[in-house]
């Protein structure tokens, strides 16, 4: 362990893009495949899920996403995998994470929306207080479900209206699913205080994050990484601060960048357009927070201070409260100092 990947290990962090489903360990995935035996093709073995996990492309993903989603039968499924991705993130030395949930995929396979709210909270008051991670929602709108699931996905947010919920995303598949058609959705969140984070520019094009901003509202952008390909985009986030949420090695094992070496993280920091590093769906993707701090350290060229600034932004970048992030911050100096 070099002294830089020790120093990331013991950095305090904050996550802000983080699947809920996609972060099931192979241990919960595998045991959870053996409980539903038959529910879906997901193997057994945690072994065989390496090779389970290798996406051809986007598309690909989302099929075996899904997949593993059909394992999720109960109230019970879901606060277990929610309780052991908080176990996971406190490993990382998180202590604030704003966690991706698409409680819409949940209900369509018959768990009560009280229910699941429920469960996500009761795993949110024990993380917190064995692990001391501080969990927020962001409910997020399946794409490919289409305006059905976005109004399910409003519903469930608005009647049940979890204590940990803040937010309100739109992830799945871009292609073939165009942003403004969400609108509505997002308004009404947004007049009911919750705050718009939806994927945009992961693989389309920047007009993808154009409309997110214009027709959405977006105050964060999940990925946003296509921005690089237009230099008025770029200027335009950079001016009015709207962070990109960068998940590097997922945009590789996607297809949506051909390589690491290619990713444009270099340009959207080069531009003054402000990032926090995430993982995104960590053990599909066969990486971890902090793996992408790694990554992220060796194409910006980072020092110990530059990675403590990176850990800085995403608590400044996130939806805590000013007490909470002060005093995260404090303890990214604090380390910061004792590391120097």
């Amino acid at each position: 362990m070099t002294e830089l990947t020790s120093f990331i290990a013991g950095l305090p962090k904050a996550e802000l893009h983080v699947h809920h489903v996609g972060s099931a360990s192979p241990r919960i995935v595998a045991e959870l495949a053996a409980r539903h035996e038959g529910a879906s093709p997901v193997p057994a073995d945690p072994v065989a899920l390496a090779d389970y996990f290798a996406f051809r492309d986007f598309a690909h993903f989302i099929e075996v996403y899904l997949s593993v989603v059909d394992l999720i039968r109960d109230d019970e499924d879901v606060r277990v995998l929610t309780f052991e991705v908080a176990r996971e993130l406190a490993r990382q030395q998180v202590r604030y994470a704003e966690l991706t949930i698409t409680p819409y995929s949940s209900v369509k396979r018959g768990i009560p929306a009280k229910a699941f709210c429920e469960a996500i909270e009761d795993a949110r008051r024990g993380a917190a207080a064995e692990f001391g991670v501080d969990l927020r929602w962001c409910f997020d709108i399946p794409g490919e479900a289409g305006l059905a699931a976005a109004e399910e996905t409003l519903r469930i947010a608005l009647d049940e209206r979890p204590d940990g919920l803040i937010s309100f995303g739109l992830g799945g598949p871009e292609v073939g699913v165009p942003r403004p058609q969400f609108k509505p959705f997002f308004d009404q969140a947004r007049a009911a205080g919750l705050r718009s984070v939806p994927h945009a520019g992961e693989t389309t094009g920047p007009q993808t994050v154009w409309d997110a901003l214009r027709e959405l509202g977006a105050e964060r952008i999940g990925h946003g990484i296509s921005a690089a390909q237009d230099p008025e985009l770029l200027a335009y986030l950079a001016e009015h601060r709207i962070p990109l949420e960068i998940s590097p090695t997922s945009n590789v094992r996607t297809r949506a960048v051909g390589s690491i070496e290619e990713h444009p993280l270099v340009t959207l920091v080069g531009a003054g357009v402000p990032v926090s590093i995430n993982s995104d769906d960590p053990p599909m993707f066969g990486t971890t927070l902090e793996a992408e701090y790694a990554v992220a350290a060796r194409l910006l060229d980072l020092d110990e201070r530059g990675v403590a600034e990176l850990a800085k932004a995403g608590v400044e970048q996130s939806f805590l409260d000013p007490a909470g992030k002060s005093a995260l911050l404090a303890e990214i100096d604090a380390y910061s100092g004792r590391s120097a």
